[in-house]
This record gives C-alpha cells, sequence and structure tokens, in this order.
C-alpha cells in the first residue's frame, strides 16, 4: 500500500514538473547544482577501458607510462650476480673508482707509518704521532666512503695492491720532523691530483652523479685551509 502511494506521488503532474525545473540549466540564485567538470588540454584525467592500456593526458601531452616502462625493464639484467641497481655506469668509472680506492688506502698506510715511526719511545714528538695517526684515520675513511659508493652504483670493489711505505724518517739535513710534514705535504697534493683525474674521468663520460660526489665529499676537502703544521712549508 505504501509503495503504491510512492509511486503515485512520483507520477503525479506537480511532481513531474519540479524534477524539470531541477534538469533545466539556468543561473538560479541559491542553486545547488555542481559546475560541470572543466574540459581541455590542461585537465590531468584517467582513462581506461575494456582492451585499451592505462593512459595519462597532462597538458595536451600523452603520457603512457607502462608502454615506457617497457625500455627501462629491458635494462634489468637477468643474469644471475649482476646489480639491480646499476644504470648509466660506464666500466671506465668503475675502474677510476678502484684506483681512487688504492691511493686512499696508499695514503692511509704511509701516514700510519709517520704515526708509527713518531711514536717510538726514542722519538717520542706525540703531537706528531696524533696528527699523522688522524690523517690515517681520515684517508682510510675516504677509502670506504668510495667504496660504499661503487657498491651503491652497481659497481664492483676490487682491492689492489698497497705499496710498502717507509719505516726510517730521520734527514741528514731537515731532520725528522721537517722532512715528514714535507712528506705529508707532497702526499696530500699527489691525493689531490689523483682526484682530479677521477673527476675528469666523470665529466668525460657523463656522469653528473659521480662529477658531484667527488666535487662534494673531496675536492672541497681538499682547499681547506691547511693545518698549522704545514703553514710553515708553504710560500
Amino acid at each position: 500500500l505504501l509503495f503504491e502511494m510512492l509511486l503515485r506521488i512520483a507520477s503525479s503532474p506537480a511532481a513531474v514538473a519540479a524534477a524539470s525545473q531541477l534538469s533545466a540549466p539556468g543561473p538560479a540564485h541559491g542553486s545547488a547544482r555542481l559546475p560541470p567538470l572543466a574540459k581541455g588540454p590542461s585537465t590531468a584525467c584517467r582513462a581506461a577501458g575494456k582492451g585499451k592500456k592505462e593512459e595519462v593526458l597532462l597538458s595536451g601531452v600523452m603520457f603512457q607510462p607502462f608502454e615506457e616502462l617497457k625500455g627501462e625493464l629491458s635494462l634489468v639484467p637477468q643474469a644471475e650476480g649482476q646489480s639491480l641497481a646499476r644504470q648509466k655506469f660506464v666500466d671506465e668509472c668503475e675502474a677510476a673508482i678502484n684506483e681512487q680506492i688504492n691511493v686512499e688506502y696508499n695514503a692511509s698506510y704511509a701516514y700510519h707509518s709517520l704515526y708509527a715511526y713518531f711514536d717510538r719511545d726514542n722519538v717520542a714528538l706525540k703531537g706528531f704521532a696524533k696528527f699523522f695517526k688522524e690523517s690515517s684515520d681520515e684517508e682510510r675513511e675516504h677509502a670506504e666512503m668510495l667504496m660504499e659508493y661503487q657498491n651503491r652504483r652497481g659497481g664492483r670493489v676490487r682491492l689492489q695492491s698497497i705499496v710498502t711505505p717507509l719505516t726510517e724518517f730521520d734527514h741528514s739535513e731537515k731532520g725528522d720532523a721537517l722532512y715528514a710534514m714535507e712528506l705529508a705535504l707532497a702526499l696530500e697534493k699527489l691525493v689531490n691530483e689523483k682526484l682530479h683525474n677521477l673527476h675528469s674521468v666523470a665529466t668525460r663520460c657523463n656522469d653528473p652523479q659521480l662529477s658531484d660526489f667527488v666535487e662534494s665529499q673531496f675536492l672541497q676537502e681538499q682547499v681547506k685551509i691547511k693545518p698549522p703544521q704545514y703553514r710553515e712549508l708553504m710560500p
């Protein structure tokens, strides 16, 4: 009975006329009708239909994400043991990083030998020993930073042989302290030159990530004011 009553009310002429007024267009005051969606190339919309790939329209440019992913998926290595992270990282850059790792470890080894010399009981220059110990630790940290970066880029760390450093630093004319500091300054300049070579390789191979890493983590530090121990050696 209630259903029949509602049906009669809905089909009455007054109800039909009211529905027609609500659906008719017009700038009525206080209208609760929502404005139509804006159309045009600036509208981002997603359309997915049966048998159609999902597409995104942005500023009039059709972007098909899964179509473009096909090219990237082909770059994912399928062979076992290959890195999944490697992208735009050529073999020349990988080899140059391994070479710089060896440079840093050699510098650390040389500084460690200087530390051991000045820490002897018959030399006992504890300030020099402390300075060279810290220098050795710093160079080793640089080597480890390069190793971590190599792994992040999908390269392979290949450690090389380290040259046996000097163990005696006494000099008949200059003495051990001045001679050791001259060696240390020359070593720093050599490390800096090798870093510039690494940066040149990155630039030549169009690797901006490696260039930025070398600049921000190493080259900026190399041009800082030298510690007081070096200042007497500078012109």
